[in-house]
């Protein structure tokens, strides 16, 4: 039990509750009593006082003796001949059992309290102590017939690392539970957030590179694992992740967000997003020691991990949709729900009807004259009305989701949280959420998915501010989904190129723009490649304007080599070469074709300009053109000038722009950093040539 040699005077073991010896307990989980039987004569209670009254009757009573006597023998041994024959009755009782222990672990001084779920049987109890002064059960609350049991602690200051141990004793009997508390290691290297420094790259781990073929179907998932289909799990893990950090540093990115990695219980739940145990990673990935492995892996190279949270929702297999802790720890039940389909559509405010990449109307979110009824369903229905929607209005479901995310966050180092499904939980559990994690990371990073194209809705639900409602919701920042629809319509729907400039005319909505996430792919839309209107010229033109516009660029995993692929699931393919076996190596120069490794080159190329260029990180953006064709712009510090010259038409194309009262005024010469556009300078006057559908950069002296 001792975590260091002071654990035994620590940690003394308690002598008694009721002075009733309690079974030691294991890893956060108690050996548990075995059961037990109360042994007795109860169900002939009115046998034996009966048998005495007559026998004084049978002794005086001549009419006794003869008549009743025998008779009541009779009945007695024909209803009950085989129970008395048989002795005393072992008759079961509900002996107490702890099975989960919810969060398996804690550090000392992280928080002053800590709500324990337990999940077990028997659990209503009559006593629960801990078996040190330091720690004190606050109360308990027993649930469902004592199957779950909350156990609100609280922590004295002078609490030390080693296993706690809390006995708990109900009417039937007597169990425990141990919860690790450890000293948290050093901060230095952990919880930095992000920075304009930082390219992040989305990776869906089962789908990147198989490190560890052993797990690839887990012995309590038979079946899982098929990839000729494209639902199923396919093999990749987290050490599969590991081993091709190389291929990642030689990328140039240098911050990974990964979908979720917590335990799921469907063969089609590869992706992560049907969760049946927050506290474990999912045997598909490996294990908790895996992850822990990898986060300090990429610290070594200074490079960052982002944790895919979802408070919103869990998988439809999770054992508390048959049994939830609480009536209402979910937003209806399994049989009885709302679906997150809103009820508004695109015109009621006057807008046409979504076409090409659908997103739900969170319009509504942000409208402070629309109804509770016109909210409900996106707030409190289950996703596609099939993910249950937790019910995070309750405080006790708040308090396990924000101890869950510290968990998460203190056992890896994280940096970062990406959140999934923003708009569609209560601000007001946003706002509680953020203040508990940032009490202790005051720099941790959160990234909200607001899938929606409109700027004022995005912006709605960036923290540092308080909206309408009165809440910050203290969201560092959000993807730039209204900067994706425009790079997506401009590239690949002929869109005008000028689109672009009126996404980023709206930054004025947005307390901090420059932390804005601009991207142009991810897990939920079609590859870039594979849009209709798109080209591998017009997937170049993606990443390096993505690379070169305000704030923090996010990649998808595969663009870099051109990985095709349609709607989900066909945009999630394996990674050629993350398998043994595979026909092609994309990891390595030799396995590229000949259009990926120019490619490749071309986006190595770029992250390593926007390295070595502070502009290119945290220059001011000025618009110097635009048009139906062409967008150009200048990131600017005090120490230089780069002018971004993006030409969306087939052919080349020449513009002259004057330089007075511009970012290019007084500039005498340039020199192309990247591409192949060229600048004259006549008078006042700049004349740029770009080739046809490409961006070039250019250093302005």
């Amino acid at each position: 039990m001792a975590a260091d040699k002071h654990a035994a005077a620590e940690f003394p073991r308690p002598r008694n509750i009721r002075d009733i010896a309690f079974p030691e307990g294991l890893n956060g989980v108690s050996r548990q009593n075995p059961p037990r039987y109360r042994a007795g004569w109860g169900e002939f209670g009115y046998v034996l006082p009966a048998f005495f009254i007559i026998l004084v009757f049978v002794i005086r009573v001549p009419f006794y003796r003869q008549i009743v006597a025998p008779v009541f023998l009779a009945v007695v041994l024909l209803t009950h001949s085989p129970r008395l024959l048989a002795g005393p009755q072992a008759v079961a009782i509900d002996v107490p059992r702890v099975t989960k222990v919810e969060p398996p672990n804690w550090w000392i001084g992280l928080t002053p309290d800590l709500m324990v779920l337990l999940s077990g049987h028997g659990l209503q109890v009559t006593k629960a102590a801990c078996n040190l002064p330091e720690v004190i059960v606050e109360r308990t609350q027993a649930t469902q017939g004592g199957d779950y049991l909350f156990v609100w602690l609280k922590f004295g200051p002078h609490l030390r690392s080693g296993t706690i141990v809390c006995h708990l004793a109900t009417n039937n009997g007597e169990t425990s539970f141990e919860l690790p508390v450890s000293n948290r290691e050093a901060t230095a290297q952990r919880f930095h957030g992000f920075s304009s420094d930082d390219v992040l790259y989305l990776i869906m781990p089962d789908r990147f590179a198989n490190g560890d073929p052993t797990n690839d179907e887990p012995a309590e998932f038979p079946g899982s694992h098929d990839r000729s289909k494209p639902r199923s799990w396919h093999g990749g893990d987290l050490r599969g992740i590991r081993e091709h950090i190389p291929y990642l540093k030689e990328l140039g990115v240098n911050t990974l967000w990964l979908t979720p990695v917590v335990k799921n219980g469907a063969e089609q739940d590869y992706h992560g997003y049907g969760a049946v145990d927050l506290y474990a990673v999912d045997p598909h990935l490996g294990n908790l020691e895996e992850y822990k492995a990898l986060a300090s892996d990429l610290r070594q190279q200074r490079m960052k991990l982002f944790f895919d949270a979802v408070p919103n929702h869990v998988g439809p297999r999770h054992p508390w949709v048959a049994e939830p802790p609480l009536p209402d720890w979910f937003h209806g039940t399994a049989r009885s729900h709302l679906d997150s389909s809103s009820p508004t559509r695109n015109s009621f405010y006057g807008k046409p009807a979504p076409t090409g990449i659908f997103n739900d109307p969170f319009g509504v979110l942000a409208d402070p004259h629309a109804t509770a009824a016109m909210r409900r369903n996106l707030t409190e229905g289950w996703l596609f009305g099939i993910l249950p929607d937790m019910n995070t209005e309750n405080p006790v479901v708040a308090k396990y989701l924000i101890q869950n995310s510290i968990w998460w966050v203190e056992m890896a180092g994280l940096d970062g949280l990406r959140v999934d499904t923003f708009p569609y939980v209560s601000r007001s559990f946003w706002q509680q959420w953020h203040a508990g994690l940032r009490r202790i990371y005051p720099n941790l990073a959160t990234i909200g998915e607001v899938f929606s194209p409109d700027p004022t809705v995005t912006s709605f639900f960036v923290g540092g501010r308080k909206q309408w409602d009165g809440i910050d919701s203290g969201l560092t920042t959000v993807f730039d989904y209204p900067l994706f629809f425009a790079i997506r319509d401009v590239l690949a729907g002929g869109a005008p190129a000028g689109r672009i400039a009126n996404a980023l005319r709206q930054d004025t909505l947005y307390p901090h723009p420059e932390r804005l996430a601009p991207f142009f792919a991810n897990h939920d839309v079609p590859r870039m490649v594979s849009e209709a209107g798109s080209s591998p010229e017009k997937l170049l033109c993606a990443f390096a304007l993505v690379l070169t516009l305000r704030g923090i660029p996010q990649l998808y995993y595969g663009d870099e080599i051109a990985m095709s692929g349609g709607n989900d699931p066909d945009n999630r393919r394996d990674f050629p070469g993350g398998w043994p076996g595979d026909a092609q190596n994309g990891f390595l120069e030799s396995g590229r074709t000949p259009e990926q490794q120019k490619l490749f080159s071309a986006v190595q190329r770029l992250l390593a300009l926007r390295r070595e260029h502070a502009a290119l990180r945290t220059g001011k953006l000025f618009h110097v053109f635009s048009d139906d064709d062409s967008y150009l712009f200048v990131r600017q510090t005090e120490d230089e000038r780069l002018l971004v010259v993006f030409n969306n038409s087939t052919k080349p194309r020449t513009m002259v722009l004057p330089q007075a009262n511009t970012p290019m005024e007084d500039a005498l010469r340039s020199t192309a950093i990247y591409g192949d556009a060229t600048v004259q300078i006549i008078g006042k006057e700049m004349r740029i040539t770009a080739p046809g559908q490409s961006v070039s950069i250019l250093s302005l002296d």
